[in-house]
């Protein structure tokens, strides 16, 4: 006859291995997702649609219409192109998907700003440094929540590295473009091309298109402010690095 104990043990052992084989599962499923990426373009993101509930939900709802017009890469502005991979990933056509000191040096910033914020009475700082490639980027807006902790960031690196494996890099830029958030409600080069500039994402000049690469870490925060000296500055500095950057 076995003792409870044993009994607890055995309760415990089978809860861990069912919670394995859902991981298992999860990341199996996820995995099937990319590899369909290779032919099918997706039609949103996790991140629009919990932009989509969230504009649902807001009140006053935002003025702003929703709008996404996919493009193949070949329709978008290699100017784009050039000033992205400038301003948010210099390394994208060489690195595999994860630039470890990139992480490492986003990671000493963010903590030096935390403690500063805390020295100072804040609860934190205004806004955190980044560190994460193109890849990452597209692994958590596609199919990640927009939850910060580490489990998701362990999920972020596994879908980063299937990414990699099973999409070569144009097919990357290509989704990236196509879903990146632009402003409230703005998705992808198309869409961006035409809110800002009233052209196609193929009529992208080179200092329309930095300006546009300039306001992906906080779209919704320069779509309000057109005429900040940062995004100015900012954007002078990418048309300037943009005759470097690798296309893949």
């Amino acid at each position: 006859m076995s003792s409870p104990i044993a009994g607890l043990w055995r309760a415990l052992g089978r809860f861990v291995l069912a919670l394995l084989c859902m991981v298992v599962l999860l990341h199996v499923f996820f995995a099937l997702r990319i590899a369909l990426l290779v032919w099918i373009n997706p039609e949103s993101s996790a991140f629009m649609r919990s932009e989509i509930v969230r504009r649902v939900q807001a009140s006053p709802p935002p003025e702003g219409a929703w709008s996404q017009h996919w493009q193949p890469l070949e329709r978008i502005s290699p100017h784009l192109q050039r000033a992205v991979i400038a301003a948010e990933d210099d390394g994208f056509s060489r690195h595999t998907g994860v630039e470890w000191h990139a992480m490492e040096s986003a990671w000493q910033r963010n903590r030096q700003r935390s403690e500063q914020a805390q020295r100072k009475g804040l609860s934190a700082p205004e806004k955190l440094v980044g560190g994460s490639t193109i890849t990452q980027q597209l692994a958590k807006n596609l199919l990640l929540s927009g939850e910060r902790h580490l489990w998701r960031k362990g999920q972020e690196l596994l879908l980063t590295f299937a990414l990699e494996a099973l999409l070569d890099k144009r097919r990357i830029l290509e989704i990236y473009l196509n879903s990146v958030e632009w402003g409230d409600g703005v998705f992808g080069a198309e869409a961006a091309a035409q809110r800002y500039f009233g052209v196609r994402a193929h009529q992208l000049k080179p200092e329309q298109a930095a300006r546009l690469a300039v306001m992906l870490p906080a779209p919704k925060l320069f779509e309000q402010r057109p005429d900040s000296a940062y995004l100015k500055r900012r954007t002078a500095l990418v048309l300037g690095r943009m005759s470097a950057a690798v296309l893949p």
